[in-house]
């Protein structure tokens, strides 16, 4: 039996952007209903229960920075900004094979002041090698009168995130300890394969103007119970309702407009559709085929190439928060990029180490024991105190399209309005001028939602 259901917005997705965009439309009094098709929510960033432990486990390790303005503002209206607290400032702990370790700090300076006076002090590098980060001085100061986007935009297309670190004369061994970890973070792809344009973007955000935009948040509770269940209150407690386990397509009228949704059982008729699936869902929303007024959009995203996350979750025997040394540190040189120790994040209810790679498409087809014993090795070596503590659990999630790639040539990404009359695009996919990031995504979401409203 079909429900008819009436909405002023229907949003497609239950991710971080269609929650964004739903909780927005709700706090101006609009009527939202959300339709998604997994059991889960949080789309990217999410959880799931390991059968073994009983752990919740995250998909993949999501860091937050102090130059997300808009998820902050999202996790504030939601109540639960508490649950992602931000460092100080920027302190960065780095590892490499050999075990040698230094941490990075910014004192409490104007930026990018900040971030000059941590790198002269940082003893993971030769002196040579942090002055070499003075020849970014040019660009930051940019930064503060021209504003990220800006200064990315003037970035040449062809350019990658390593040429331009190259042609601004950053050492080799300042790219590999500080650069290139942050870009892996940043861009899920390796520096001399992602584009210039979204690093120097992701830099401009985290170093200027304000010294704490590069501190780190981490969530202490798992990612779906961040941004989940707070957003489905809020939205069902303003008349709102979640859809879950529900496939959604698009109902186009006859007139070339939008009319709604259809939602497994559930017919929702609405003026406003935001689209907030990833790119390579867009074209399933249309069964019956994709509006010639939206091909070339469905083109592009057909066009979009993926890029992989692996992430190795190692439950020890007993707590290594000792032997870490802190809530995540950072891995140099090699196939592994951070791991994180999630019981010194969150408490006693996640006791194991996140060990992750970022644009992993070279990993994501070995089978889980090749993965589990290089992530070990890898951590081992960085860490040489973990050599003689047993292992007594692991789980290896592959996450084969965490994000799109950002290689030079690749499509353009589109923006929150569409051709097709009452449809709308969020998604970290869209043109944020960000990465495929929570921040992207959050943004994408409110900028749909102040279309819809408008």
């Amino acid at each position: 039996m079909i429900t008819p259901v009436r909405a002023d917005v229907v949003v497609i997705g239950a991710g971080v952007a269609g929650l964004a965009a739903a909780v927005r439309l709700a706090d101006a009094g609009r009527t939202v209903v959300v339709v998604e098709q997994a059991p889960r929510l949080g789309g990217r960033a999410t959880s799931f229960v390991d059968r073994a432990t009983g752990e919740r486990v995250d998909n993949g390790q999501h860091a937050l920075f102090g130059c997300y303005r808009e998820t902050y503002a999202f996790l504030r209206r939601l109540g639960v900004d508490h649950l992602a607290p931000l460092q100080p400032g920027l302190s960065l702990t780095m590892a490499d094979a050999d075990g040698r370790r230094a941490t990075l700090t910014c004192p409490d300076w104007p930026a990018p002041w900040h971030l000059v006076g941590g790198l002269l002090r940082w003893r993971a590098i030769g002196l040579a090698d942090r002055a070499s980060a003075l020849r970014l001085a040019g660009v930051l100061h940019r930064f503060r009168r021209h504003g990220p986007s800006a200064v990315a935009d003037a970035v040449p297309p062809h350019q990658t995130a390593d040429d331009w670190l190259r042609a601004r004369g950053q050492s080799g061994a300042l790219r590999r300890w500080l650069w290139h970890p942050l870009a892996y973070a940043a861009l899920n792809q390796a520096p001399d394969v992602a584009a210039a344009a979204p690093f120097v973007r992701v830099i401009g955000e985290l170093f200027a103007p304000d010294p704490r935009a590069a501190a780190i948040g981490l969530p202490i509770v798992p990612l779906e119970d961040l941004f989940g269940p707070p957003a489905v209150g809020f939205v069902e407690s303003r008349g709102g309702h979640v859809l879950m386990k529900s496939p959604a397509t698009v109902i186009v009228g006859a007139g070339g407009g939008i009319e709604g949704v259809r939602a497994g059982e559930h017919v929702v008729s609405a003026p406003t559709v935001i689209s907030a699936v990833p790119w390579h869902a867009f074209d399933r929303l249309f069964p019956n085929g994709v509006p010639s007024a939206l091909e070339s959009i469905a083109a592009e995203a057909r066009a979009m190439r993926s890029a992989s996350i692996v992430t190795v979750n190692l439950w020890f025997e007993r707590s290594v928060t000792a032997e870490i040394g802190g809530p995540f540190i950072g891995l140099v040189d090699g196939p592994w990029h951070w791991a994180f120790d999630k019981s010194a994040i969150g408490g006693a209810a996640q006791s194991h180490v996140a060990v992750v790679a970022s644009g992993a498409d070279d990993l994501v087809a070995q089978d889980n024991e090749r993965l589990t014993r290089a992530a070990l090795a890898h951590l081992t070596s960085a860490v040489p105190a973990l050599k003689p503590i047993r292992l007594r659990h692991a789980v290896v999630v592959r996450e084969q399209r965490a994000t799109f790639s950002l290689a030079p040539g690749g499509p353009s990404r589109p923006g929150t309005k569409t051709p097709l009359r009452g449809l709308l695009l969020a998604g970290d996919w869209t043109d944020t001028g960000l990465p495929g990031t929570i921040e992207g995504a959050v943004r994408s979401g409110h900028a749909a939602a102040t279309e819809a409203l408008a």
